[in-house]
């Protein structure tokens, strides 16, 4: 049964050294998440699945280092959840001035709502 995500390492040496990477991985996904480097996630997404699941092998050697990694681990969540509304706020946001260039919505002397579609493309204009 493999346990490490390179080299098969098995014990407790084993379980240190795939504590070690996911440990210092975690402060990469950490890093990346603060820069906004979402093209990194992926791969770093992959990598910490194949070590956690190695180190859930290894759950009695490991015991001792769980804590500090699920306090990381729960931070980073925090932080890519923190992301993901960002980006669902942006999207928002931006499907919103799409509809707004799309239209105009007033309201009539009775009170209405009336919306003025427009098909032109709109653009702005800079004048000296």
């Amino acid at each position: 049964m493999q346990h490490d995500d390179r080299d098969g390492t098995t014990g407790a040496d084993g379980a240190q050294a795939v504590i070690d990477r996911l440990d210092g991985l975690l402060d990469v996904e950490r890093a990346a998440l603060l820069k906004g480097d979402i093209d990194a996630m992926a791969e770093i997404v992959e990598r910490k699945e194949r070590l956690i699941d190695a180190l859930g092998g290894m759950t009695a050697a490991a015991e001792p280092a769980v804590g500090v990694l699920e306090r990381k681990a729960a931070r980073n969540r925090d932080l890519m959840d923190g992301a993901l509304k960002g980006i669902r706020r942006a999207a928002a946001r931006m499907a919103a001035f799409r509809r707004i260039r799309r239209s105009l919505e007033t309201y009539d002397r009775t009170g209405r709502k009336t919306e003025i579609r427009d098909g032109a493309a709109h653009s702005v204009e800079k004048r000296a």
